[in-house]
Formats: C-alpha cells, structure tokens, sequence
C-alpha cells in the first residue's frame, strides 16, 4: 500500500496527491509516469509523475476528477493508501541524455495545457538544475484553472502566463503566444515541449513548425495497461504504429498523426459515460 502523506485540491476538480513511494522516487526521471490503482477492483490509471523526491520517498502526481476512478482517488484522504503505484514507466525525456556542456547552450520552451502543467515542472526543474534556460507558457481557458504557477515561475528563466479570457497575462491561446515570443519579441529556442490536451498539443506543432522549431509531445493520456499489451496506446509516428506506452510517452509532434490520436482517445467515451451514470446511481442509493 502506498499512504497519501499530503493532498491539496490546485483548481477545480484538480488535485495534488504526494505519495510514499521510496522505490520510484529513487529511480524517477523527468517525462516519466506511474499506474496508479485506487484499490483491487480499480482500474490502471496512467499519471504523469509531477514531481519526485529521494531523501523524503515522495512521489507527486496531479489528477483532474473525470471519470469514476480519478474520482475515487481524490476522495482519499491524507493519511489513506492507493492499492497500487507502479513505476516509474516509459522513457525519459531525450534531455537527460546531453552532456552539460549541450545543454547550456540550449534554450527550451515549454508549453503547457491545463493538468499537463504538472509534468512540465520537473522537466524544466531538471533542466534550469543542470543549467539550460528554459522558458515557459502555461495556457487555461480562465485564471481559476491556472496551476502550479509560482512552483513554475521559481525553476525557469521567463514565465508567461495566458488565459482565453485575458482574466490573467496574455489574452488568447498558446499559440498565439508563441507566435508573439518567435515573432515580435525576436525569442530563439532550440526545442519545444509541449504537454496538455491533444487538440492544444496539435495546434502547437502546427504553430511550431511554421518555424521549424523541434517540438516534442508527451502522449500519456492515451495509455491503459502501461506494459504495451494491450495495445490501446498504438499512435502512428511518421507513418509507423508507436505505443506510447514503452516507446513514449513523448515524441517528435512534427511526426504524430494527431487526428488519429484524437480518435483512439474518444474511443472509450461510451463506457466512461456509462460508468459514471453506474457510479452516481450507487451513491445516490446510498445516499451519498
């Protein structure tokens, strides 16, 4: 079992869960994710690991309330224990394997989407540590949503912030931003990473390629099982059938077949819905 030491609720129906896990604290590494069971009956939920901590064993992961398991997990309390926390899975980010002197002379952008915040921190934690600038943008339809903003702001050089609604920093999307960064302002970057909801993650490609600027993806929303068995995660990569789940979770978004991707990602909806009508019906004859 592994105890939950510290919950917080980020934003609405997002929450941060800090977990007793020794064994993939010590072994942790940016761009990698967990499966997470709730208990013996739950399902395997994949989780971008948010933030890891070797002297303390600690493990951060960020979930947003969607469907019946993640609802699950975030009505555990501190001091309860999830059944299961496996990791850490995939592979890490290609950044870990430049030498120092790489990677001081490179400038990162990082462009995050809602949840996917979360796991751009340890990755620009990582590389600000080892001496690259990094810069970011955290995008959200609204100021409310924004998370981990003052965590970002403390691991990079330039922290820009833009909303939908312009309730806070630049008023439109990420993309836009960007545009703004490459072409007003005269920003260069040597690579793009961006991580958040497939839509935003293909509008960013195609904003970034207008630039020929190298962007890479994180595609962990589309996992099951983790082990690439079951081969829900298959996403085309230049034409060939990847699994995100051993091959990834990030790759080159130039190359993603992001249409696809969508579509196997709205496969299971019914059954998602279906589950959440079965899980409301229990609590409401429960009277919860």
């Amino acid at each position: 079992m592994f105890k939950i030491v510290e919950k917080r609720l980020l934003a609405d129906n997002i929450y941060l869960l800090r977990v007793e896990a020794p064994r993939v604290a010590r072994s942790a590494q940016p761009g990698q994710f967990v499966i997470v069971r709730v208990d013996e009956q739950g399902e395997r939920v994949p989780l971008t690991i948010a933030d890891y901590d070797v002297e303390s064993g600690l493990v951060t992961i960020v979930i947003q309330t969607i469907g019946v398991s993640t609802r699950k997990m975030c009505a555990l309390e501190e001091g309860d224990s999830l059944a299961d926390f496996v990791g850490p899975l995939g592979n890490p980010s290609e950044f870990v394997n430049l030498s120092a002197e790489e990677l001081q002379r490179r400038h990162y952008l990082f462009v995050a989407g809602g949840v996917g915040t979360a796991p751009v921190y340890p990755q620009a934690k990582w590389l600000n540590e080892h001496g690259a600038k990094v810069d970011v943008i955290i995008g959200a339809k609204t100021a409310s949503l924004l998370i981990y903003t003052d965590e970002m702001a403390k691991v990079c050089d330039n922290l820009y912030i833009a909303t939908d609604d312009g309730s806070r920093g630049f008023k439109g999307m990420v993309t836009a931003k960007i545009k703004e960064l490459v072409e007003t302002e005269g920003k260069q970057y040597d690579e793009c990473v961006a991580i958040g909801p497939m839509i935003m993650m293909k509008f960013v490609t195609l904003t970034t390629r207008e630039y020929s600027l190298p962007t890479t993806v994180s595609l962990n929303a589309l996992m099951v099982d983790g082990t690439g068995m079951c081969g829900a995660c298959r996403v085309s990569v230049d034409g060939k059938t990847r699994f995100t789940c051993v091959d990834g979770p990030e790759f080159d978004g130039h190359k993603v077949d992001f249409d696809e991707a969508m579509r196997r990602q709205a496969m299971y909806r019914t059954q998602e819905s279906e589950a959440n009508e079965k899980h409301e019906h229990k609590c409401n004859c429960y009277g919860k």
